[in-house]
Order: C-alpha cells, then structure tokens, then sequence
C-alpha cells in the first residue's frame, strides 16, 4: 500500500469505509477517513484491505477485481446495486441481492432467450445464467446438476427458484402441459408452506427441493418435490406482527359466499389461531374493495390492508384455485383441501374450562359449542367422540386385573389445549403432505436420464427467541455450509493437489465439531433430546441439564448467561442453551423442546381421526399409521421423533447433492426494513462471511473454478477425427486443440488428467465444451490444420538442427586442440610445481623485506647495523631465487633453504623489535617530563589568571565606588539647580507684575489721546504728536526697565555670559563634511570640541527627521538599545522654566572634565523587529560601546543567529549613537560598565581590528584612542 493511497477500513454500520493509514502499530493501523478529516481510529491489520484506484467502478464478476477482498467484494455489490444491477458473480458463485421491487425486463420472456445456450460471462450476471450453465453441464458431462439457493429470510431464495424454474421450464421443456404444471405448482406449495414474518412477507416456513427430470434427449420429462421440516408452531401460535400460513387468509379474503357459508367462515379476528399475530389481508387498493366489510377484522379497517408487490390475499386466492386446477385438481379434491383448513380453524377455536366434579378433568365451554360442531362435521368426525377425545385419553392396564383394559383418564385444561394443537397441528402437516404428494403426481415420468434440482430451504435463523425449528433450521444450514465448504474449498484444494497446479492453500473453518454436537450419536443433542421424550415423564428442564452435562467443555455450546444480549441472560442455566454456529451464537429456549419433537398423538385422538367418516381424512392418516415404527406403550403417548426424521431427510439429501454437479446462488437481504434502494453495508458484509464468499475469494484469487477430463474431450471429437489423428494421445490432442484455438496459456493450465480454466474463461471453455456436430468439425480442422504447421516447424527445425550439428563438430574439433595444449600446459606445471611454489613463497618473503627496511630507518640508535643484516638477508634471498631459476632443485631442498631464511628473518625482526621498544621506553620518559614542565606552566598561568582576575574584581569595585560618587555628585548638582532656579522664578515673577503695571499706564494713555482726538477734530493739527519716550508719562513714580536684561539678576547675567561664551565659534553655517573633516584634523581642543557639538546635534536632528519620515509599517531603525536613547528626554516643565533653563555645561568644558577617559558599557538590546518573534526574549543581543571621553567611538550589536554588527566613528557615523555620555545615563546604570579587556575580547573575536584597520587605511575612521592604539601596535 503506497503512501496516501485509499483504504478500505472497518466501518460499523456501512461495513467499510475509504480512508488513508497515517501510522502503522504492532498489530493495528491508524486510518483517517476521508469524509471525515482530521479525526483517526484505529482498525486491525487484518482488516484493513486495499482499494481500488477507482472506488466508483463496478464489474460483473468481482474475480475480475484488482484486489480480491470482503471490502471491494461489499463496494461492488454496493455500486452494482445503487445502479439497479443486483446480480454478481463470484467465479460461477452468484450473489443475488433483492431489490423490493419489479425492476422492468429483467424476467421476460426476451430475457430468457437471451441466455439461452450462452457462456457464462458473456452476458451479465443473471440467476437465468446460472440455469443454463447447470443445464450445459448436465448435457454435455452427463450428470446431474444441483441448484443451491441459500440466504436468510427475505432474501429472495423463493423467488429466485420459481424463476430458475420456469427458466429451465420454458427454454427446454417440450412445449406440453407438464411444463405449466411444474410452474405452476410452486404458487400451491407457496399457499400452504409459506407466512409473513417480521423480516419476510412471503417466508418458506419449509424447505423443498424441487427436480426437474430430463430425456435422453435433454428435454423436460417431470419433476419431484421433497420437503423438509415443515412449521407447524406457526399453526397454534405467531408474533405480534406475523401470520398463519397464507392459506388461512386467502380462503377467509377470497372464498367464494357459498364456500364461506358451508365451512362457517369469517374474518381472521374471529379464529384464536390467526388473532393472536396479525390479522390483516394483503391488498391492492383495487382488490381491497372487492373484499366484503365483514370478512376484514378491526385491525384491518383501522390501519388498511398489508402492502407487498407480490402478495394479494383475494387475488392470490383466485390465482390458486386457476393453478390447482391446471396441475390437475378438480373441484372436489379442491373442496376437500378447503374443508380441512376450515376445520383447522374451528378446531383452534374449541375452548376449556374446569369440570366442576371431583375426577379434576376438564370441560369444553358452552360458547365453544358451535366451534366443536363445526369442526366435527368438517372433518367427518362424531361432535361427541370429539368431545370426549379432547377432554380424556385412554390408558391399557399392564397390570392388576385383565390386561389390555382401557381406562378414560380426565385431561387438565393445559393437557387438553395441548391435546387441540397437537390435533391441528397433526392435521395440518398431513394436508400439507399431500398438497406436495398431489403436486408430485401432476407431473409424472416413466424414465429419467439425468435431473436438476433446485434446494430452496430456509436460511441461517436468529430471533431474541429461538425454539426448536430456528435449532432445525440452524442444524441444516450448518450442513449445507459444510457441503459448500468440500465442494468449493476442500473438494477443490485436494484436486488441485492430486492435478498438480501448485495453488496455495486456502484455511477455512471446519464446522464438523459443531455438526456433531447436534447429530453425533448418543451425545449428540438430537439423540439426547429422542432420550427424554422416552422417559416417563420428560421435561424440558431435565433436557437441557443433560445437555450441559455432556457437554461442559465443549467449545460451541455454553450457557445462556455468557450470551452479549441481555435478554438472553436472563435465561436460567435449565432453560437453554447457546451454540456458536458457523454464522454466529445463537441462544435456543428448550421451552416445548420435547413437545415439538415429539410428532405422534394420543391413541384417543390418533383413533379418532382415523376412523373419521370422511374418506379424504382417513387416507390423510392411513400412510402415517402404515409407517408407525415404535409401538405405544400403555397408557403413554407413543413418540415419533422430528428431529431423527429431519436428519434422515437431511442426509439423503446431501448424499444426492453430492452425487450432483453443483452451483450456488446466494441471495442478500440488503435491509432488515424490506425497502427499496436501501443499502446497509455492515448487515450485507455479515451475511457475505456467513455465506464463505470471502475464503470463495481467497481461492479464485489462484483457483480454476471450470476444468474438463482429457478423455471425455478425445471422445468428443473422436467420431469427427481423421483415421491420422486417431493416434493422437488425449493430453497431445487436447493440448494441439487449444493451441490451434488461440487459447492465452495463462487462461488455463494442463493437470495430470485434467485442463483447469481459471475464473472468467468460460466462454473459452464453453466453445471447446459445445457438442454441436458441426462445431466439433470445425475445431477438428483447425487441429488438423495446426498440425501441420507444426509438422512444418518441425522439418525446419531439423534442418536447423542439422546445420548446429554441423557447427557443434566444428566446435568440438577446435575444442580437442583446447583440449590437447591444456594437458601439455598441465604436465609442465606439474613438473615446474615445486619450483613455482618455492619461487613464489621466497618472492613473498623478498616483498617483506621492504617492511625491514623501513623499520630500520626509524631507529635511531643501531641503525647502520640493522640496516647492515637486512641488506645480507636481502642478498641471500636474492641468491636462492637465482638458484632454483637456474637448477633443478626438489621440494624437499627449497623448503630447507626457505625455512633457513625465514629463520634469518624473525631473528633479524626480533632484534629489531627489541631495539625499537628500547627507544619507544626513552621516548615515554621524555614525553612525561614533557607533560610535567607543561604541567608547572599550566599550574602558574593559572596563577597569573587568579590574578588577574582578582586585580579585574577590584578594579570592578573602583569603578562601581566611581559610579556611586559620579551620581551623589550629580545629585548635589541637580538640587543646587533647582534652588537656583527657585531664586529665578521668585526674580521672574516680580518683573511680570512691573510689567503689567507699566503696559496698564501705556493703555489709559492710548485711550485719552483717541478722546482727544475724537472731541477736537476741528483742531488736530494744534494737538502735537507725542514721542513714545514721554518723560512726563513715564515719571509718574513708576520705574519701567527698558529691558527684561537689566533687571534679570546677577544670576540671569551670568548665564548669558556663559551662553555668549559658546559661541565663540559660528558653526551653523559649516557643512557637514567640513565638520567632519575638522573634527579628523584639527589640534584645537576648544574648536574641535565645538565640532563635535556640532555633529552630534546635527546627527540628532538628521535622526528625528528620519523617524518622523519613516515608511508605513516599516519598522524602526534603532541605533542604540531604547533604554539609552530615551534616557535624554527630560519632561516637560513650565513655560517660563523653558525660557529661562540654566544652560547645561558647554560640551568642551565636559569633555576637559572628563579629560578623554575611555569607559566601556554592555547592556541587553532586542531589536523591536525581533521582540514579535520572540516574545519570551529568549534570544536576547548584547549591545556594546566604547566612550571616548563623553562621545561614542566604537559600537557592536550581538545577536543570536545573526553576524555581529560593528562601528566605529567616522565610517559608520548615521549608525551610531549620537548622544554624549551623560545623555545616554549608561554611567548611571548598575552592571553596566565592563573591563577594558571584556571589551576588547569580544571586538577581536568579532573581526574589529580587521574592520576598525580597514576603516583607518580607507581613511574614514575619526582618530579616537583605539585608533591610536592600533596604529601604535601596528609600528
């Protein structure tokens, strides 16, 4: 399976569902399904199969699938019947699912001709096809074919069969009346054997298999009907939503007025045996208004008649009378089977209550009068003898007395309603024995060359309650599953086996053990079960703890307490049992278990009923008396087993099935709710495993499900051969024919006596299978004709051969030459062995001499000497190889010298060894007086870098104590200024108030001279202009400064000296290069601290511009950590504070202060980019800077995953920092401040010197102390 490829996963209600594996466990897969994203389950390996690559795609043979699995098996019936296509193959298996409604065509009469004499697979899958192919094989092997139609109920099996049957009926049958008749026949059989059940409206409550018998001539002659186990419960007692046989409704609906009245027949409500289940008519709307008010009961005028496409009550009734008599029943025998119905009827009617004597018998009731009365005379019986039989049985004495006596025992109530059904029931079952006999008689025949038989029985049964028919049931199906199993598996396995075609082994479950639990003789359950009916008094309790007994470790039988329904587990140990079937478990109730298997009567009734006055009655009774094998004991019901009986009839009919060719049919209810176009997948699939469709699967996925015997082939075409080809062997023949036939060698495969077709080649098959004369003509020519061509093929092959034969002489000459200058070359190597072999063990020792040489170049004392004996030993190395090439020397005298040498040779490398561990000694001591000075080195640089270390922590604590003093010392400046500038304000204050007293004066005089003006405007010009400097306005006593300067304070003045002071120098108007370049240059202290100020404000105003001016959304450049840049912003104070600050200390006089101290700082810096992306500031930078005196002259940033950022003054100056020292605060900040050293470590290891030497030669670093220093380091 392919990653992300689809799989079919288990699903609980739709069987499997599509999904994809997302991880594998040990013994389990993780799916994801694909309808349902993003949630997983886990499903067993097991279960989990492929799918195919097109889910929607169906085909009419699922062998002709990619994957050959239960889940595509389940998506191509599901896809097949979602399209109305509810037939499929499974090699010739057919799965047939019923669809609840007609679907049009599909049965017609075309239809039929259609599949008339057609291969299986050349048409679609159809229940007609698999009729033709039994019908082929019955013609052309000779042997007589079975039809297994299986399935639960309401599956379809009856409906299948009568369409198998009148497939069979109407394209070979004879054209005469025996053909209707077998058709026909099933509707009757129908009436009397089949109910409505909860999961079926038309349930065989019988199982019948049905032949139809074939001529020589292969042409319908007759046909015979067995059944099986027929219901008779269902006579006495139903469901809530189930009914009688069909035939009790059908005659109350349809019976004609004059019928009704002459049996005393009325609606269903009014007979216990049908008011108890449902009692409601099967009706169209059409036949419902046909059927009279007083013939439906209450339940049927409230809710209305009972819906089903095949069923109708009043006209099935009318259909039936039209099919008994085209079988051959005449008015009378019709009557007859009417009467006995209606008699069944009143008979369930009779009721009982308590004798009032003291015999504690029993009475029937005053009201059941007219029922006993009625049932009397329907069955030819005395109302009295009747009455007295119901009521009391006779018991012979054994003993005390004369024996043989007949004593009148009084019945109980129960023991007498026992006694009623027991009758009805009785009665019923022989009727239904002959309506089957009957329907046998109508289509007699006098020979028989083979037959096909149809099987229709009941499928695998399971209710919340099961008795003894669901046991029955259950017991036949376990045998037909373990004829499917031989037949299809095991049968098919060994002859694989025997034939020879190496297909693997396919395991099934053997269901033998659950076989014999049931059947096994006087363990099994059956013969337990005969066992208590024997005894004197048998119960069902006493039944069923034997069962447990015999059976207490077996592992398909347990108690009901162990069932998973809780209904089951309320059943007590003595009340039942489980079996685990080949299906499933199924708990049984043992309730009446003994009663019903019991089929005899009371010898009262049984004497009764068989003394009737009606002939049609007596002859019911008189064949079951004839085939009485167990006498009755005295007063003692007699006992014929029903279950001993039922496995009678189920052996022989599977010893005829296996006596048969067989094919299977098997139908799937594809709801339990009967509806249409309603697919449940899980419930199908259930059915699918019960059914063996899936081993079926594993089988066919290597099997050969078609295979014809090589002589029956040969004598086919054995009258149409040529008297040449009658030499021919049957596997050489059969082999000549399909290659003459163009047959794929993969389609089929040739065993030891048999040719094997695998599955979807039966159109292939049925071409050489057809007995058409011509046809057999037409193959022998083409064998005929693929003969020669062969023979052809053959002559040229010898020819070709001979021309190789030719060749291969050639060969062969050329190979003796070989052959002769191998043996010579052989002779002389064995003659020159020994002095190869010593040659070359020498050579090897001579090659090891190089080994030596180089040993001896390592010593370092004895080195000429070793080098001396290694040159003599190479030399006499060289002296053997020279003599045994130039003299003939024997094996015997070469290994001496050899061994002479290599003696030489580890003396000389022992010496040599010993020589070099001598060396290897010195060399170790050396190593450790190495080691030791190394050691004292180490032990006093360690020294030094406690020294260091401790002289870093003072220095570290001089500058925290320089720290501590520079803020008391700030801080002592700080008050100072705000005592000062208290002075000024009082000083400011008292110039404001001399101020609006003196613009006050100037306003009253604005004012009068307008009045003047205004009052003399005839005299203007006699009224004289007045100065601004009136000396007579202004000395009013009031004394008005001329300016703010005056009288501004000592204080005042002395900060405009100050301030005039710092512009000694005009630099406003310089550019910013010139700045710069006086800044690198000039040797004025007080001009180059005016540039400075200078730059550095301009770079302050050129970094609040670019601030302000930023793109949208791009995020802020910031050049130094905010912590820094924002420390220079003091708040806002008062207007008059502003105007009137104290000037801060000119930078030039700061920078003397500081006199070019050079300080370090390090402080954390998350850049606000990265302060989204890492919200936790786990991956905080470090930002570092070097002060030269109160200005910044080198700055790194440090992040993770980034390079480091370095700058240095001058170079990267619209990078950097801009702000002083004291502006930044960082001389202010605790842990701030670092070691020279720590500094610089880190500014060399980041490539700084590299980068601030660059800046230096490129002539674009401002000259600092680290620039003098390097340019100092670097001379």
């Amino acid at each position: 399976m392919e990653d992300g490829k689809p799989v079919w996963a288990p699903h609980p209600t739709d069987g499997f569902q599509l999904g994809t594996i997302v991880d594998i466990g040990a013994d389990s897969l993780t799916i994801e399904p694909l309808k349902n994203k993003g949630k997983t389950f886990l499903a067993p390996v097991n279960q989990v199969f492929p799918a195919e690559d097109d889910i929607n795609k169906h085909v009419e043979d699922n062998c002709s699938l990619m994957y050959l699995n239960e889940a595509t098996l389940l998506n191509n019936v599901r896809v097949r019947y979602s399209k109305d296509k509810i037939y499929t193959f499974v090699a010739n298996i057919l799965i047939a699912v019923n669809p609840y409604f007609d679907i049009p065509k599909l049965y017609s009469q075309e239809t039929i001709k259609q599949y008339q004499g057609r291969s299986l697979g050349t048409l679609p899958p159809h229940v007609y096809a698999i009729a033709d192919k039994a019908y082929r094989d019955m013609k052309v092997l000779k042997l007589s074919q079975s039809i297994i139609v299986s399935g639960e109920s309401g599956a379809g099996k009856t409906e299948n069969t009568k369409f198998i049957l009148r497939y069979l009926t109407t394209s070979y049958g004879t054209g005469q009346d025996i053909d209707e008749r077998i058709v026909e026949a099933n509707p009757l059989l129908e009436a009397f054997g089949n109910a409505k059940t909860v999961r079926n409206n038309n349930s065989s409550r019988f199982g019948k298999f049905v032949e139809i018998h074939f001529n020589e001539k292969n042409a319908v002659v007759g046909g015979f009907v067995s059944h099986y186990l027929l219901e008779k419960s269902r006579i006495c007692r139903q469901g809530p939503e189930e009914r009688n046989y069909h035939i009790f409704y059908r005659l109350c609906a349809g019976a004609p007025e004059d019928i009704r009245h002459k049996f005393h027949l009325s609606s269903p409500d009014t007979f216990r045996y049908l008011n108890r289940g449902c009692t409601r008519f099967f009706a169209t709307k059409e036949t419902d208004k046909q059927i009279p008010q007083n013939r439906k009961s209450p339940e049927h005028q409230k809710s209305g008649p009972l819906k089903d496409p095949l069923l109708d009550d009043h006209g099935d009734f009318k259909r039936m009378s039209v099919a008994m008599k085209k079988i051959g029943l005449d008015d009378t025998e019709k009557l007859d089977l009417f009467r006995v119905v209606a008699g069944v009827l009143h008979l369930g009617n009779v009721d009982f209550e308590e004798a009032g004597s003291t015999s504690g018998g029993c009475n029937i009731r005053n009201q059941s009068s007219k029922a006993l009365e009625h049932c009397a005379e329907l069955l030819g019986l005395d109302q009295e003898d009747l009455r007295g039989s119901l009521t009391s049985r006779l018991m012979l004495t054994t003993a005390g007395g004369a024996k043989g006596t007949a004593i009148k025992v009084p019945l109980k109530v129960e023991q007498a309603n026992n006694a009623r059904d027991a009758l009805a029931k009785a009665v019923y079952s022989r009727l239904f024995d002959h309506v089957v006999t009957r329907v046998n008689q109508c289509f007699p025949f006098d020979s028989s060359a083979n037959f096909i038989g149809v099987l229709d029985i009941a499928g695998f049964e399971y209710f919340e309650h099961n008795s003894f028919e669901q046991f029955c049931i259950n017991y036949c199906n376990e045998k037909l599953q373990q004829f499917f199993n031989e037949r299809i598996l095991k049968e098919e396995q060994e002859l694989y086996q025997r034939e020879g075609l190496g297909v693997n082994e396919v395991h099934y479950v053997d269901n033998q053990d659950c076989i014999d639990l049931v059947e096994a003789k006087l363990v099994g359950i059956l013969d337990i079960l005969d066992e208590e009916n024997r005894l004197p008094q048998p119960s069902d309790q006493h039944f069923t703890a034997s069962v447990h007994n015999k059976h207490k470790n077996h592992f398909r039988l347990t108690i009901p307490r162990k069932s998973k329904l809780a209904v089951h587990r309320n059943v007590r140990d003595d009340e039942g049992f489980i079996i685990r079937h080949f299906a499933g478990a199924v708990c049984y109730e043992t309730t009446k278990f003994v009663e019903k298997n019991n089929d005899a009567l009371h010898m009262s009734l049984e004497s009764l009923i068989s003394e009737s006055k009606d002939r049609f009655i007596r002859e019911l009774f008189e064949n079951s008396n004839n085939r009485k094998d167990v006498k009755q004991k005295a007063g003692k019901l007699g006992f014929i087993s029903v279950g001993n009986k039922f496995k009678t009839q189920l052996n022989i009919l599977l010893d005829k099935l296996r006596s048969t060719g067989s094919s299977f049919v098997r139908c799937i209810k594809p709801n339990l709710k009967m509806v249409s176009h309603q697919f449940e997948g899980a419930q199908i699939l259930s059915q699918l495993q019960c059914s063996g469709m899936v081993s079926v699967l594993d089988l066919m996925q290597g099997g050969f499900p078609s295979r014809a015997p090589f002589h029956e082939l040969y004598k086919m075409y054995q009258k149409y051969m040529p008297a040449k080809l009658t030499r021919l062997d049957p596997r050489l023949f059969c082999k000549a024919l399909f290659k003459a036939l163009g047959l794929d060698e993969y389609d089929y495969k040739f065993g030891l006596t048999k040719v094997f077709f695998r599955p979807g080649k039966f159109a292939e098959f049925d071409q050489i299978m057809k007995s058409d004369p011509d046809h057999l003509a037409e193959l022998v020519k083409k064998v005929n004709k693929w003969l020669i061509h062969s023979r052809w093929k053959k002559v040229q092959w010898c020819a070709l051969s001979v021309i190789k034969l030719k060749n291969k002489i050639l060969y062969r000459a050329g190979a003796c030459i070989q052959i002769q200058k191998t043996v010579r070359m052989w002779l002389c190597k064995k003659k020159h062995k020994p002095r190869i072999d010593g040659l070359v063990k020498v050579r090897s020792l001579k090659n090891r001499m190089d080994r030596f040489t180089e040993v001896a170049a390592q010593l370092k004392e004895g080195k000429q000497e070793m080098t001396r004996q290694t040159q003599q030993l190479e030399a006499a190395i060289d002296t053997l190889i020279a003599k045994i090439k130039n003299t003939m020397m024997s094996r015997i005298d070469i290994d001496h010298e050899y061994r002479a040498l290599v003696t030489r040779s580890e003396q000389l490398l022992t010496a040599m060894q010993n020589k070099k561990k001598e060396e290897e000694e010195r060399e170790r001591l050396k190593r450790i007086q190495e080691e030791m000075e190394r050691e004292k080195k180490r032990r006093e640089e360690e020294e030094q870098r406690q020294r260091q270390e401790e002289e870093e922590r003072k220095l570290k604590v001089e500058m925290e104590l320089k720290r501590k003093q520079e803020e008391e010392e700030r801080k002592r400046r700080e008050e100072e200024e705000r005592r000062i500038q208290m002075e000024m304000e009082l000083q400011l204050q008292v110039e404001r108030e001399e101020e609006t007293a003196r613009q006050a004066i100037l306003e009253q005089e604005r004012r009068d001279r307008e009045l003047a003006l205004r009052i003399a405007q005839s005299e203007a010009e006699l009224i004289p202009e007045e100065v601004a400097n009136d000396s007579g306005l202004r000395s009013n006593g009031f004394s008005v400064p001329s300016s703010p300067e005056r009288s501004a304070g000592p204080q005042v003045q002395a900060s405009k000296a100050a301030a005039a002071g710092t512009k000694k120098y005009e630099l406003s108007k310089w550019k910013y290069a010139e700045l710069r370049d006086a800044i690198n240059t000039s040797c004025d202290i007080e001009l180059l601290a005016a540039c400075r100020e200078e730059f550095h404000r301009r770079l302050k105003v050129y970094h609040a511009w670019k601030s302000k001016n930023k793109k949208k959304n791009a995020e802020t450049e910031q050049r130094a950590p905010k912590s820094v840049t924002d420390y220079d912003h003091p708040p806002v104070k008062k207007a008059a504070s502003q105007q009137h600050s104290i000037p801060p200390i000119p930078t030039r006089q700061y920078e003397a202060a500081m006199n070019r101290q050079q300080r370090y700082f390090r402080i954390p810096f998350v850049r606000p980019g990265d302060q989204y992306k890492d919200p936790q500031n786990k991956k905080k930078g470090w930002w570092y800077a070097h002060f030269d005196g109160p200005w910044i002259a080198r700055q790194m940033e440090l992040h993770p995953d980034k390079h480091p950022i370095l700058l240095v003054a001058g170079k990267d100056d619209m990078e950097m920092c801009e702000l002083n020292l004291e502006e930044t605060g960082l001389s202010r900040k605790r842990g701030a401040e670092i070691l020279p050293r720590q500094f610089e470590d880190i500014w060399e290891r980041c490539g700084g010197v590299t980068y601030l030497r660059s800046a230096i030669e490129s002539r674009q670093a401002r000259p600092t102390y680290a620039t003098a220093m390097l340019q100092s380091m670097y001379k």
